[in-house]
C-alpha cells in the first residue's frame, strides 16, 4: 500500500527552481533511497516533503490525501519527520533533553528514550552529557533519535554519512532495519551510493533537479547508475 506519494513536483527557492516534475512512491514499511551528486536536488526534495520549501506545482500525498496545505509542524503531527543535513541538535542541552524535546508531538508509538538507546547504543553512556560534547557520529545518532521520538510513519534522512568515518556510518546504518521493524518507512538521501543502495528496496537517482533513473538496486547496473548520477551520455 502506498504511504507517501510525490506527484510531478516543481519546487525551489524564490525565482530559482530546484526540482522539475519529480515523482516518487513510498510504501508502508519500505525504504527508498535518493542518490545523486551535490546540487542534484535531493535535499530540496526532502524539504518539500517536510513542508519547509515552497512548491510551485505538483502534489505530496500521505495515505492518498494531499498535505500541501499543511505547515511543517502539521506534517510532523501526521507522521513525517525530517533529519536535516548538518545534525541540527540543541548543543547546549543534554542528550536526554534533546530526545525529550523530539517527543513533544505526543504521537503514540513504540519510540521512547529507552528504545532510542537500544537502537543507538553509542548514546547509552552519554545520556546526561551536553550535546556539544558528542562526536560527529554521536550527534548524528542523536539527531535521528530525536526525530524518532515523534514516532513518525515516514522518516526523511538527509546525508546520514556526511563527514563521518566509515565505521561510524556502519553503526548508524545498522539501526535502519530496527527502525523499519517498528513500522517506520524511510527516505534516505545520500551521496554515498553503496550505503544507500544496500539499505533500500527502491532507488531514485537525481540529476539537475530531475529523476534520471529509478528501479530496484539489484536490477540496476553500475553503468546505469553512473550514467544517471553524472549525466554521462545524456546528450549523446
Amino acid at each position: 500500500m502506498t504511504l507517501l506519494e510525490v506527484k510531478n513536483l516543481d519546487a525551489g527557492y524564490g525565482q530559482f527552481q530546484a526540482l522539475f516534475d519529480v515523482s516518487l512512491n513510498l510504501k508502508e514499511g519500505e525504504a527508498i533511497s535518493v542518490i545523486g551528486a551535490n546540487g542534484a536536488g535531493k535535499s530540496t526534495l526532502l524539504k518539500a516533503i517536510a513542508g519547509t520549501v515552497n512548491m510551485n506545482s505538483g502534489d505530496v500525498l500521505l495515505d492518498g490525501q494531499s498535505i500541501c496545505d499543511m505547515q511543517p509542524h502539521e506534517r510532523l503531527l501526521q507522521g513525517i519527520a525530517l533529519v536535516p543535513e548538518g545534525r541540527r541538535i540543541f548543543r547546549s542541552l543534554t542528550v536526554k533533553e534533546n530526545l525529550l524535546i523530539g517527543g513533544y508531538s505526543s504521537r503514540s508509538g513504540s519510540w521512547n528514550v529507552a528504545s532510542i538507546l537500544e537502537a543507538f547504543p553509542i548514546l547509552e553512556n552519554f545520556i546526561g552529557r551536553d550535546a556539544d560534547r558528542l562526536s560527529g557520529g554521536e550527534q548524528q545518532a542523536l539527531a535521528i533519535g530525536r526525530a524518532l521520538m515523534s514516532n513518525p510513519r515516514v522518516l526523511l534522512l538527509d546525508e546520514v554519512s556526511l563527514g563521518l568515518a566509515p565505521i561510524v556510518v556502519k553503526q548508524l546504518y545498522a539501526a535502519l532495519p530496527i527502525i523499519r521493524n517498528k513500522g517506520c518507512a524511510l527516505v534516505i538521501v545520500e551521496q554515498d551510493t553503496n550505503q544507500a543502495l544496500a539499505a533500500s528496496d527502491h532507488t531514485y537517482c537525481m540529476l539537475e533537479g530531475r529523476i534520471s533513473l529509478e528501479g530496484k538496486p539489484s536490477e540496476l547496473t553500475r553503468e546505469q547508475i553512473s550514467q544517471a548520477y553524472f549525466g554521462l551520455g545524456a546528450h549523446a
